[in-house]
């Protein structure tokens, strides 16, 4: 039980309220005197509700005591919680020391840093593990100033902020009652001066580009976030298009304003129309007022269009004209809009294919594939798998408030040789559905719930559509365009290909591929 008791700066009234608790022979906790704030606070085992009363009574009659009323905790408990919770959860190792560099407090970031147990280290002396400083000698000096070093434990450097505790004497003068050591690894500080100097470019780091495809990607991204033209980002489903997207955008110099995203497949055309271009107040039945669109609002930003290659040839006519100057009609409204915004477009849609059997318009093409930027498939960057499964699991173990449980070489073996044909929204999927349901502190292969899938006969996704000659055409289509780059003539690629010059040229001139809708 504690008591709060407001009460005046007399002398004696702390006196007169233990000698009412001695009164009741109460077993005094603990006592502690706020005279700043004319506060008292006291704790002792809880008595009877009848005893109580009488006791809160006698302390209300007491000559300056202005209330008396029971509180959860006393200030040093609600002080010692809060430490505790802030080294708790503070990422950087955080070590205390008395005067003779005995470790007094060390909090699990440190121990994880150290990789060492709490018993091991707690109430040692660090002065023999601590390489590249004195801590003796420091801490035995007449003026201890705080001090910024680089320093060795247990083979692993460190930056060390080093900063004395300092305890006032009656006197006011400062005495010395021991150090903290604030530890920051190699790779922490890294990671905190990339964050200084780069800002919202970090953004690419969720890309987790460690491959040489992904690298390849992520710096020509760089590059081309900095210019106002479109990018068109090609690739799978799941491969992250979106992602990049915003990274771009984060990294440019509209970074700040807003970023819109429309996925145009989701909508009928008229709605889709809408939404990019705005109507005006009559523009159908119902419409009472004007409503901006989607450019209008992300005026000075960036609009991300989702599967471009799924708009209608009516929207295709509007957007080039769009892209044109930055002016358009809203629905049923004969003003001109002008607007400055960038446009981000993705598809997984084979886009040459479809500009040769007229689906998308060919000049829409060829305004949007000047930056482009083209993500490869998960399956053909194994080098990322594996970040990518420590990223995801380390995030959803967070989120469930426990510790990230260990990826088995097993495992990690065969998530870097599945095809993942949902590519890394798949990976993701899969790895939040086994972390949530994982027991134990290892992630093993068996607790992945994915398809069947072996070397010899590879994977076939279940809602696979269409006819063996189309999935041979799809196949011999995409394979010229990858080659036709590097043989950017009928003659050198039907060499390379073992084909006559004629078979290759009509496969060119039916599949659409030359020197405008391939980049050479």
């Amino acid at each position: 039980m504690r008591l709060e008791i407001h009460c005046q700066d007399r002398l004696g009234i702390t006196q007169e309220v233990l000698n009412i608790l001695v009164s009741y022979q109460l077993d005094l906790r603990g006592i502690e005197v706020d005279p700043a704030q004319g506060r008292i606070f006291v704790s002792f085992p809880t008595v009877k509700f009848e005893k109580f009363q009488e006791l809160m009574a006698k302390i209300r009659r007491i000559p300056g005591v202005d209330d008396v009323k029971t509180t959860a905790f006393m200030p040093s408990e609600r002080e010692h919680n809060e430490l505790s919770t802030l080294l708790r959860t503070l990422p950087d190792g955080i070590v205390a020391i008395d005067t003779r560099a005995n470790v007094t407090i060390i909090n699990e970031a440190a121990l994880e840093a150290l990789s060492m147990e709490r018993s091991e280290i707690e109430g040692q002396s660090l002065t023999a593990m601590v390489k590249g400083f004195n801590l003796s000698r420091w801490l035995e000096s007449d003026d201890v100033l705080a001090q910024t070093r680089r320093v060795e434990i247990q083979n692993k450097r460190f930056i060390a902020d080093l900063l004395p505790v300092l305890v006032p004497d009656d006197s006011g003068k400062d005495i010395l009652a021991g150090a903290v050591l604030n530890l920051k690894s190699e790779s922490r500080l890294g990671e905190q001066m990339v964050v200084f100097k780069k800002g919202d470019q970090d953004s690419f780091n969720n890309l987790h580009a460690h491959s040489n495809l992904m690298r390849k990607v992520v710096r020509e991204a760089k590059k081309m976030a900095q210019l106002d033209a479109p990018i068109l980002i090609m690739g799978e489903t799941g491969t992250g298009k979106e992602v990049l997207a915003r990274a771009c955008h984060a990294a440019s110099s509209r970074t700040g304003k807003p970023f819109l995203a429309v996925n145009v497949a989701a909508m009928p055309d008229l709605v889709a129309e809408s939404e990019l271009f705005g109507h005006g107040p009559n523009a159908f039945p119902g419409a009472s007022e004007a409503k901006k669109g989607i450019f209008e609002q992300a005026n000075k930003g960036t609009v991300f269009l989702d599967e471009v290659g799924e708009m209608s040839r009516e929207l295709q006519t509007k957007l080039i004209r769009f892209l044109q100057d930055g002016s358009f009609r809203r629905v049923g409204d004969e003003n001109e809009v002008k607007v400055d915004v960038r446009v981000i477009c993705t598809t997984q849609k084979d886009l040459p294919a479809m500009v040769q059997e007229g689906k998308f318009r060919e000049d829409l093409f060829y305004r949007l594939n000047v930056l482009t930027l083209s993500l490869p498939p998960l399956r053909e960057r194994k080098q990322d798998v594996a970040p990518l499964a420590e990223f995801f699991i380390a995030r959803f173990a967070a989120r469930l408030g426990r510790k990230a449980p260990k990826l088995t070489d097993s495992c990690a073996n065969f998530l870097q040789h599945y095809p993942w044909p949902g590519n890394v929204r798949q990976l993701e999927n899969a790895l939040y559905r086994a972390v949530t349901l994982l027991e134990g502190y290892e992630l093993d292969k068996e607790h992945m719930q994915l398809p069947s899938y072996t070397s010899d006969f590879g994977y076939l996704e279940k809602d696979f559509d269409g006819t063996l000659d189309e999935a041979v055409r799809n196949f011999e289509a995409d394979l010229l365009r990858k080659l036709y780059p590097a043989y950017p003539s009928s003659r050198q690629l039907a060499k390379k290909l073992g084909l006559s010059h004629t078979a290759v040229a009509n496969k060119l001139r039916e599949y659409g591929i030359n020197r405008k809708s391939v980049k050479i």
